[in-house]
């Protein structure tokens, strides 16, 4: 019974399974004709030709476009084609719309060699959806035709902006018109043109280039401002007239504290001029002297003069001489339209750490530009009422240039030579710069010992050197007498120094210790250069010779300078024994020619030392012939200072 009850069982389970299989398949069967026919239906719907749907395309949009129906589609483009000659007409867009719009896009292509008549087209649109841009292709024919015109209408949406691009061959076309004529309420927005162009054209010119020239400074463009007192007005003025130039244009006064004999026709001077009152001014430095405000007014005063077509100020003393046309060619490298404050501080390590190292000392000279003289004699009154307790007219300077933030351009030019004893280790080792002034020359020796007088000494100097050639003065050139083994260096115009032995040009370009500081100490700390003693030992001794004479000569290879230099010795003056052996320059030398090239343009190029060449030399003892002759000169690619 269990048994034929379970095959009852089974055979009843598998009847129910196969019904409901039965049942899926009567469902999928519909489902699968149906996706068999629209496949069917596609496969046949592709393969119709495209012509006959843009026919159909086309009648159905001519048909809503009759009717004022607004198709949910935009329509395709308008495609135009106008033939044109060889000479093709210019081209003219008009664009009117009617409703809030902006223009649609145009192209305009030529491929004329002449330039074509404008072609009108006309677009007016008030479609709801913006329709594709209106494409216009021009070509070339023999005759010119009509101007075409294209009207697409569409309704409220605008379409978008119109680009007219213009593309020209190689003959240059005439430009394009384009005209917007807008009856709508609201403006549209304007329309863009392109121009393409194919056609070489030249490259554009460069920026114009406004350069503002200037005549040179010249000794008429400078006014010197001389401080000087009445008591030392008879022998101060010696000095004056031996740099100063009556006949050439200089322009200057000197200022007085009060009238002298004579002051008002001076012989060879400046004019004169007498300082206005400063007993207003306080004054409370304890060493000082209160003319120390007057001095330092006289830029100010000078400036209150109002002479026309002045570049510089230079500011001296009396006892200052200035060599002119070295002091044109430093001011002139500069720009006078600028504010500048020009000078040197003292070589004096002491009295530039009393003062300030960023002083010009007042004795040594100084120059101020026009518009700094401007805008100092503004307020320097109110600036000196400032510093009561200063001690010198210089530092009252430097105190309203600090005030008005215009620092100090230095030059080694300047010289104030706070110092005392010989100029000959300063002077005969001078910087690689022009010679401008000499200060304080009633302290030191005069600068030739075999002369009567001080301001005699300087007349030798002028006299010669400074006529012929002004930028060499105090030049130095260091050689070497290899025969001998002798160091010979020259200070073209003032002396030559002949050493026993080969000194480095490290050490000759030093100045020597032949003077004391303005303490009246031998302290070679005290000074704000490096220094050397004069000599090492006793056969390092150097003989020297001093300028004799000065003269002008032409030669094959042109006009040189003919300097004699003379041996000169000091009174009494025994040389020491020396073991060396080298021959003794004090022994076989009498006097010493240089030759030289005038060179007024040796500041014009970068500052380098000349070169000397020793041509002719004695070799014996006892000779005939005690004179040493040396060539000096611009140094050859090839030379050093070298045995």
């Amino acid at each position: 019974m269990r048994a034929a009850a379970g095959a009852c069982s089974g055979g009843g389970k598998d009847t129910l399974v196969a019904s409901f299989l039965r049942f899926i398949l009567l469902l999928l069967l519909p489902l699968t004709a149906l996706y068999i026919l629209y496949a069917l239906h596609a496969i046949l719907s592709s393969s119709c030709p495209p012509e006959h749907d843009r026919l159909m395309a086309a009648a159905f949009v001519s048909h809503v476009t009759a009717h004022n129906h607004t198709s949910s589609t935009p329509p395709p483009p308008a495609m135009v084609t106008v033939s044109t000659p060889r000479t093709p007409p210019p081209l003219a867009i008009d664009t009117v719309p009617t409703a809030r719009m902006t223009p649609a896009t145009v192209t305009v292509v030529s491929t004329a060699r002449m330039p074509p008549p404008p072609a009108t087209v006309t677009v007016v649109t008030r479609a709801t959806m913006p329709p594709p841009p209106a494409t216009v292709t021009v070509t070339t024919a023999r005759m010119p035709p009509p101007p075409a015109t294209v009207m697409v209408k569409t309704t409220r949406m605008p379409p978008p902006p119109a680009t007219v691009t213009v593309t020209r061959a190689r003959m240059p076309p005439s430009p394009a018109a384009v005209t917007v004529v807008s009856t709508a309420r609201v403006p549209p927005r304007p329309a863009t043109v392109t121009l393409v162009s194919t056609a070489s054209t030249p490259p554009p010119s460069p920026p114009a280039t406004v350069t503002v020239s200037t005549t040179p400074t010249t000794l008429q463009h400078v006014v010197f401002g001389i401080a000087a007192s009445a008591r030392m007005w008879e022998k101060r003025k010696e000095y004056i007239k031996i740099w100063w130039r009556p006949n050439s244009g200089m322009r200057g006064f000197v200022w007085l504290d009060r009238g002298v004999r004579g002051s008002r026709v001076p012989e060879g001077l400046p004019a004169i001029k007498i300082s206005s009152d400063t007993s207003g001014f306080p004054y409370t430095h304890r060493r000082g002297h209160r003319s120390a405000i007057r001095i330092s007014r006289i830029v100010s005063e000078t400036f209150r003069l109002g002479l026309p077509g002045v570049r510089w100020f230079v500011m001296g003393d009396d006892d200052t001489v200035f060599l002119p046309d070295n002091l044109l060619a430093v001011l002139g490298r500069l720009d006078h339209r600028q504010p500048y404050y020009v000078g040197s501080p003292s070589e004096s390590h002491l009295q530039n750490i009393f003062f300030s190292y960023g002083m010009a000392f007042g004795g040594g000279g100084f120059a101020i530009s026009q518009p700094l003289a401007a805008r100092l004699e503004r307020m320097q009154d109110a600036c000196i009422r400032r510093y009561p307790w200063l001690y010198g007219s210089d530092d009252r300077i430097q105190a309203c240039m600090a005030e008005l933030g215009v620092p100090l351009t230095r030059h080694p030019g300047f010289h104030q030579y706070d110092v005392y004893g010989d100029l000959l280790g300063l002077l005969a080792a001078h910087p690689v710069a022009p010679l401008v002034s000499l200060h304080h020359l009633d302290v030191v020796r005069p600068l030739f010992p075999n002369v009567r007088s001080r301001p005699a000494a300087l007349r030798r100097l002028f006299d010669g050197p400074v006529t012929l050639d002004s930028a060499g003065v105090m030049q130095q050139s260091i050689c070497y007498d290899a025969a001998n083994r002798w160091t010979v260096t020259v200070a073209w115009g003032f002396v030559v120094t002949v050493t026993r032995g080969v000194m480095p040009a490290r050490e000759m370009e030093m100045p020597a210790r032949t003077f004391l500081n303005w303490y009246r100490r031998a302290d070679y700390k005290a000074h704000a250069f490096n220094t050397r003693p004069l000599a090492r030992n006793q056969c390092e001794r150097p003989a020297l010779y001093y300028l004799a004479s000065a003269r002008r000569t032409v030669v094959r290879t042109g006009e040189t300078t003919v300097t004699r230099y003379q041996r000169w010795r000091h009174r009494n003056d025994v040389r020491p024994p020396c073991q060396w052996r080298i021959p003794d320059p004090d022994a076989l030398l009498d006097s010493v020619i240089v030759l030289k090239k005038p060179d007024p343009g040796l500041w014009d190029r970068s500052p380098m030392r000349n070169c000397c060449r020793v041509l002719s030399s004695p070799r014996k003892e006892g000779g005939g012939n005690k004179t040493m002759t040396i060539d000096v000169g611009v140094c050859k690619d090839w030379e050093y200072s070298q045995v």
